[in-house]
């Protein structure tokens, strides 16, 4: 049986079960769960163009002398913090003699090797995002340029996927104003700057929800290294990945050759299901998660910060739904003006908490109040029938 999901606008083109790896489907739940590459014990490459491609996603170029060599600084790295750390002796295949680059499908391959391969690209794959952050550090660069950087990247990979037929009814992208910013750290219990995702908020809306999953399919292929999706910050109230599986034949037949935890998997399940935050309406429904998206910074990089690599991350929001969906996000209790309401009123609650402690007459609280207005959003739309104001949360 051949399922397909069939894109509403643009050059026709269908995306096929018989297409998709146990790579997607992994990456998939990835996204929607929000689980960690770290807790995998196994890969699902499949030969090299597998790997390139992934490569690729992480902004390494598979056909660069310089890219390889970055990866091969990356493994002496972490076969010394091995070392150093768990006394680990590797077998010299993993540490040194093999090319690095068949490391990912001796990791997706039975054999005595997969688990010294799995081991040694967790610690690479940590130990090149800690560089990446102390990059952004030393780098002449600011935060708009490189968040410019990421909507440029972002918007090429939308145009292309619009262009070969995928659902993408509408797209928009935003940056949180100071106000807002100060807004949000004064409404949640955590006030530290670091806990916000959402600095950079992409949104898509596809035609059906039937349309998800292709979606996802394909900005993982495209776009977002699954290796790099946030852990614990994803929220799913459209997709259980269970429905995935058995409304297809094709990929119930894969279930088995997942990566199952079953106690983590519906931890992570209930986690998801959750709402999106303490002020979103109950019936608000999305598809949300984040991933530290990499990019390239070459041209800022001078000899002194070389060995931290040419590679930056940028946290990323990223929000799907479908159109039905959408448009019940948009009334009553779950919309927009109704969420700032309820965030507005717990501002005003916890910067007010110390004059109702002394017991001030409401009339008195209420004469000192400071007016708080309606923070301004930067919204940046392309959008097949709207250009409104993205409303996220």
């Amino acid at each position: 049986m051949v399922t397909s999901w069939t894109p509403s606008t643009g050059q026709e083109q269908t995306l096929r079960v018989d297409e998709l790896t146990l790579e997607d489907l992994e990456a998939v739940r990835l996204m929607l769960r929000g689980s960690s590459v770290v807790d995998w014990y196994q890969l699902h490459f499949r030969d090299e163009s597998d790997v390139d491609r992934f490569l690729r996603v992480n902004e390494f170029d598979p056909a660069s002398a310089d890219d390889l060599e970055r990866l091969e600084e990356l493994r002496l790295d972490a076969v010394e913090y091995l070392g150093r750390n768990f006394n680990m002796e590797l077998p010299d295949a993993v540490a040194n003699r093999v090319p690095v680059r068949d490391l990912f499908l001796m990791a997706s391959r039975e054999g005595k090797q997969k688990t010294w391969a799995c081991i040694i690209l967790k610690v690479m794959h940590i130990v090149h995002h800690l560089a990446g952050r102390e990059l952004s550090t030393r780098l002449p660069i600011s935060v708009d340029q490189i968040y410019r950087k990421i909507e440029l990247k972002v918007m090429h990979v939308i145009d292309e996927l619009r262009a070969a037929g995928y659902p993408v009814v509408e797209f928009q992208w935003s940056r949180k104003t100071q106000d807002s910013l100060i807004t949000k750290l004064l409404a949640k219990r955590s006030t530290l700057a670091a806990n916000i995702y959402d600095k950079l908020r992409f949104r898509m809306v596809v035609r059906t929800q039937r349309d998800l999953v292709a979606m996802l399919v394909a900005l993982h292929r495209r776009l977002i290294p699954f290796n790099y999706v946030v852990p614990g910050a994803s929220v799913n109230h459209l997709l259980p990945f269970h429905r995935v599986l058995d409304e297809r034949q094709d990929l119930r037949a894969m279930e088995r050759l997942l990566q199952h935890d079953t106690m983590l998997e519906k931890r992570q399940e209930r986690a998801a299901s959750a709402p999106i935050n303490e002020f979103s309406g109950k019936k608000y429904k999305i598809v949300n998660f984040v991933a530290d998206l990499p990019v390239r910074v070459d041209s800022f990089v001078d000899e002194q910060s070389r060995s931290f690599g040419n590679v930056v991350f940028v946290l990323t929001e990223f929000q799907l739904v479908d159109q039905e969906t959408a448009a019940e996000n948009e009334r009553g209790d779950s919309s927009h003006d109704a969420y700032k309401a309820r965030q507005y009123r717990s501002v005003r609650h916890r910067l007010m908490s110390g004059l109702e402690r002394r017991n001030e007459s409401p009339r008195e609280v209420t004469a000192t109040q400071p007016r708080l207005p309606r923070p301004a959003t930067r919204p940046h739309a392309k959008a097949v029938r709207s250009h409104r104001r993205p409303r996220g949360r």
